[in-house]
């Protein structure tokens, strides 16, 4: 590969959905001032030369798109390890990848993108369908009783400073005392956060009467969100999502809203922190 300056990393099949991913991509690394990396994972060496025609007439077509040049990387490995690597070894700022609904990429379901997405030190963005235009105009941010809520908070920050988007914290609605409480203070925190950066953001709580999960995603479709930021837990297990979900039913949501996974450790873009800073 040429060297690279920061880029977007893309996962790719060479299906259209994968193609939505790369439109997805280049709008954020035109705001990002990124390079695009198309992404391929071959099973064995003797798959890379039908691979490499495959690869090249996609980086073709995205050219001829966009007038951008993307950079190209093929592995052999398998892709619940090559790229979390590959994150790893590249000046990564985001990855972006397309799901096929609930068969996720390359056949995969959604417990075992979730899998692949935990081995990422940075967030991935989990698409379906072509970006609807070229801004980020509503983004909806769920907060739970979950402390991990607040690690989440200064991907908002950056990428609606960047779209001059809008925030809509989505709160959850609990009847458990408990839940109430830690909710109650990771909203005090959001919105203090929000005031002192001036963002624009507005505060819907949920009914309660459903899943938190399926009124977010219903909120979702009444707005026609762009973006959805939800984050994994700590574990590793990948049945367990921060707002209680089944991971396959987030990313894979029925509002077909871009969702931005982002898991619970230190990340940067660029210089820029996700604590705020």
């Amino acid at each position: 590969m040429d060297s690279l300056k920061r880029t977007i990393l893309v996962p790719t099949d060479f299906t259209p959905v994968a193609g939505y991913a790369a439109d997805h991509a280049i709008k954020l690394a035109r705001h990002l001032n990124s390079d695009v990396t198309f992404l391929h994972i071959i099973k064995k060496e003797t798959d890379r030369a039908e691979a490499d025609v495959k690869m090249e007439r996609k980086a073709s077509e995205f050219y001829k798109k966009y007038d951008v040049k993307p950079h190209t990387d093929i592995r052999v490995g398998s892709i619940f390890s090559t790229i979390g690597k590959a994150v790893s070894e590249l000046p990564v700022d985001l990855v972006i990848m397309g799901t096929h609904g609930m068969r996720g990429l390359q056949k995969l379901t959604g417990s075992w993108a979730l899998k692949v997405i935990v081995t990422s030190k940075v967030p991935f963005i989990v698409v379906q369908e072509p970006p609807k235009e070229n801004k980020i105009e509503k983004i909806v941010f769920p907060v739970d009783f979950k402390r991990e809520n607040k690690e989440k908070i200064g991907w908002a920050y950056y990428i609606a400073r960047m779209f001059n988007s809008k925030v809509f914290i989505f709160q959850s609605n609990y009847s458990d005392k408990g839940f109430v409480q830690e909710t109650s203070k990771n909203m005090v925190f959001t919105e203090k956060f929000f005031i002192a950066k001036g963002l624009d953001y507005e505060i819907v709580v949920a009914e309660g009467k459903k899943s938190f999960p399926d009124e977010t995603i219903e909120y979702c479709k009444s707005i026609d969100a762009d973006l959805m930021l939800i984050m994994t837990t700590k574990s590793m297990f990948f049945t367990d999502y921060i707002i209680g979900a089944s991971e396959q039913y987030i990313i894979a949501n029925t509002a077909h809203v871009p969702v931005m996974c982002i898991n619970p450790r230190p990340s940067k873009v660029g210089s820029f922190s996700t604590t705020g800073g």
